[in-house]
């Protein structure tokens, strides 16, 4: 599957996740098996763009290509500029949030707000393509199903963003009015895929590999994307391609791979945020990990009173020594936890 001149490793792809996707952990989705991974999404607010919180989401260092670098905004000239901003800084892809159903994004007519105001949401899609075009640098977009059950207009607006330059579309299975409630339906997806002619690639749901390889029959769809199935279990991406590939399932990791796997990624996540911001902000992520883990529970409340980072990776380090000496895996999916979780992707 290709992007613009970029040949994607496989057809897995780790959705753009607020406050989630950071560089530290599209890392290590890449070392997990994903083919492919977009960055958290960056304001169009020029006023925004030197804050700490901005500087942190445009930061690419030693992340390999391509890099996918998704924008949020509500005017064509400014997405526009953001687009040109994120390529000066290393975006080699940039996609389009027309997703997102926060509250504090629509409320500002982003995200999948746009969705209601076509017009404006083709503009969008147009200016920010005229603007990579000089670069050669290709524009994607996410979007839901449409605003509301009454108004699901994903297969209009794909043609339209097709027409413009779009390469390619990921769509989730519910409209904005359900948020990230009920289930995703994929038909709308499918009805998308056979409307244009760019990849199109599927989200919502997809917790299993089971469910990747029905998704991907049911739709037709070009791939997969995941979202919060992977938080606390990035292996997911190497269990669905194995299971793609074979038909059968890949044993769960071994607790001592995983220990080395959510330590490594400690540090990182530590190099990137600093010692205040970093151990508290990597307290989500150890959480998701210990959920469904023997003893989780009771760890994950000690863990959030730590308050340095050298005890913080002791902690962690411990408890799952601890873990490996009375079992050699991780529990398997559909065992407790995050893998029953609704995709939370923007």
């Amino acid at each position: 599957m290709n992007i613009g001149p970029h040949v994607l490793a496989n057809q897995l792809f780790a959705a753009p996740m607020a406050g989630v996707t950071d560089r530290p952990f599209r890392q290590l989705c890449r070392r997990l098996g994903a083919g492919y991974a977009v960055s958290e999404m960056v304001t169009s607010r020029r006023d925004l763009w030197h804050t700490l919180k901005t500087s942190r989401r445009a930061n690419h260092d030693g992340e390999p290509g391509p890099i996918a670098v998704q924008i949020a905004g509500t005017e064509p000239a400014m997405m526009a500029e953001a687009a040109v901003y994120n390529i000066d800084r290393g975006a080699q892809i940039i996609d389009i949030n027309m997703g997102c159903p926060a509250k504090k994004v629509c409320n500002k007519w982003a995200g999948s707000a746009l969705m209601q105001d076509e017009p404006l949401a083709i503009a969008i899609a147009s200016a920010v393509v005229e603007a990579c075009r000089p670069h050669r640098v290709p524009v994607t977009l996410k979007m839901r199903t449409g605003w509301s059950q009454g108004h699901r207009n994903a297969v209009r607006l794909a043609r339209a963003f097709e027409d413009v330059g779009v390469q390619m579309l990921t769509v989730h299975g519910r409209t904005r009015e359900q948020g990230y409630s009920g289930v995703a339906e994929y038909e709308t997806i499918a009805a998308v895929k056979a409307a244009v002619r760019v990849p199109v690639v599927a989200n919502g749901d997809i917790t299993t590999p089971e469910r990747a390889r029905d998704v991907l029959r049911t739709t037709s769809a070009d791939a997969v994307m995941i979202g919060r199935a992977a938080q606390g279990r990035p292996w997911i991406f190497r269990e669905i391609a194995h299971f793609l590939a074979t038909g059968t399932h890949l044993a769960p990791p071994l607790v001592a791979e995983v220990r080395r796997l959510l330590l490594e990624h400690l540090e990182d996540h530590y190099a990137l945020y600093g010692e205040f911001t970093g151990v508290r902000s990597a307290r989500k992520h150890i959480g998701w990990y210990v959920k469904a883990l023997p003893g989780g529970t009771g760890f994950r409340g000690r863990m959030n009173a730590i308050e340095d980072s050298a005890g913080q990776l002791r902690a962690v380090g411990e408890f799952l020594d601890e873990l490996g000496s009375s079992m050699d895996r991780m529990p398997a999916a559909g065992a407790g936890g995050n893998e029953e979780a609704l995709e939370a992707s923007a």
